[in-house]
């Protein structure tokens, strides 16, 4: 499981959100300015295609740092609501009526009472001490080992940045996506905003299909990809907490999440073995860093894995360990629940003849600000597993080394016997 995952608390229209984060390492430099790059990626009121909700997210650290400096101890980190409005939830249709597809009523049958305005616990505005925790992650992850992480806008509705083809069934197929993954930055996909598709074409047909649903009250969903770089090899705890296994947790606890997918994802389901296995290769040797721009593990001599593989299908996992290579995947999120639209749909109390127009401030489409959401969920799972494997290093390491190491032909089950029919399958010879 997530075992550092922080603690968040919040609900949509209560006087703050936040987290706790426990088990950031003693004597890293950690200010507000580190944090606030994320939250203001993250806030609502973007642009003319998200909530008109005008909150600024500024971040404040109230513990465990000192001097810009991490003690060691949990660090707990608070955002005011200055924008909230429960009164567009306080009239007899609100409090009547479960929105559909939202989380009002299952909210109620589970702890028998909820949040009277927003979506309580339910509400995105809860991802705000998932993205604040992360900064503090990601931090980390660039020092020791510069990993990097990107998200982008992928698809909204039936538009997409790399549509299936013939020729291309799978992005993970297509040359022009798997130049992006290894080149893409933050900074390039802000240039795209307000959809954050890093592509104008595609791009301007997502911004128009949003802009057509929240014109007529309505809402669409879509998908945000994601890139982690630089990711050491051994990372994964199999077999239940496979890294994919840990992905597909963490994104699929963002509200709104409907779908996961990694490497070729379904479309690597309908090519065969031959075309999607991975061949592995030697990996080119990586310059020599110096100064500032070495990372942690540079400078304590961790070396970068010997092989590579020459194409990517497995999306940079395989066993559910890392292998060094980029890891991709594709997250998909339904449209939002809350729409002006008239609904037909039943009352708490089971009347069935009624019909709701919610009120509120809601994106039209969630995916332009899940991004940096994405980006939070993901730093989380590595840095969980990224401790993980150290702690096994680190513990390995103070045994002392094996006298002899069995070769793997002599671990061969069934010995010798065994052996002399596995050369005799490889020279077509039919063994009894």
């Amino acid at each position: 499981m997530l075992s550092n995952i922080p603690t968040s608390y919040g609900e949509s229209h209560c006087k703050s959100v936040g987290c706790i984060v426990d088990g950031v390492p003693p004597g890293m430099e950690l200010t507000e300015a580190d944090i606030q790059p994320q939250m203001t990626r993250r806030r609502p009121g973007q642009s003319k295609l998200t909530t008109p909700r005008d909150e600024k997210d500024r971040v404040e650290i109230q513990s465990g740092t000192e001097f810009g400096v991490t003690l060691g101890t949990p660090i707990g980190m608070l955002v005011r609501n200055e924008d909230q409005r429960p009164k567009d939830y306080g009239n007899s249709t609100m409090d009547l009526y479960p929105r559909p597809s939202h989380a009002d009523w299952t909210y109620q049958e589970k702890y028998g009472v909820k949040a009277s305005s927003g979506g309580g616990r339910s509400s995105a505005r809860e991802t705000i001490g998932r993205v604040a925790a992360s900064a503090i992650a990601e931090k980390y992850l660039s020092l020791a080992h510069g990993i990097e992480i990107v998200a982008w806008v992928s698809s909204v509705g039936s538009v997409h940045q790399f549509p299936p083809s013939a020729a291309y069934p799978t992005p993970s197929s297509n040359p022009e996506f798997l130049s992006l993954i290894n080149t893409i930055t933050r900074s390039k996909v802000d240039d795209f905003i307000p959809v954050r598709c890093p592509n104008k074409e595609a791009g301007d047909k997502m911004a128009e299909t949003i802009a057509e649903f929240r014109d007529k009250n309505d809402s669409i969903g879509g998908t945000v990809t994601c890139v982690i770089r630089n990711v050491p090899t051994g990372l994964g705890e199999p077999c239940f907490d496979k890294i994919e296994a840990m992905l597909a947790h963490a994104m699929l606890s963002i509200p709104a999440s409907k779908g996961f997918e990694i490497g070729s994802g379904f479309g690597g389901c309908e090519v065969p073995g031959s075309v999607h296995n991975d061949p592995f290769v030697l990996a080119p040797v990586a310059p020599e860093s110096t100064g500032a721009s070495q990372t942690g593990a540079e400078r304590i001599g961790i070396l970068k894995p010997k092989l590579t593989t020459k194409t990517n299908n497995s999306g940079g996992i395989q066993g559910g360990i890392t292998n060094g290579a980029p890891i991709y995947f594709r997250v998909g999120f339904k449209p939002a629940a809350t729409i002006g639209v008239a609904q037909k749909t039943a009352t708490y109390q089971g009347d069935i003849d009624g019909v709701l127009e919610a009120k509120g401030r809601h994106d039209p489409c969630v995916v332009p600000r899940a991004v940096p959401i994405v980006e939070a969920m993901a730093a989380l799972v590595v840095i969980d597993a990224l401790m993980a494997q150290q702690a096994r290093q680190q513990t390995r390491s103070l045994l002392p080394p094996l006298k002899q190491v069995i070769p793997a032909s002599k671990t061969t089950v069934g010995g010798e016997d065994a052996v002399a029919k596995q050369q005799a399958n490889a020279e077509g010879v039919n063994g009894a």
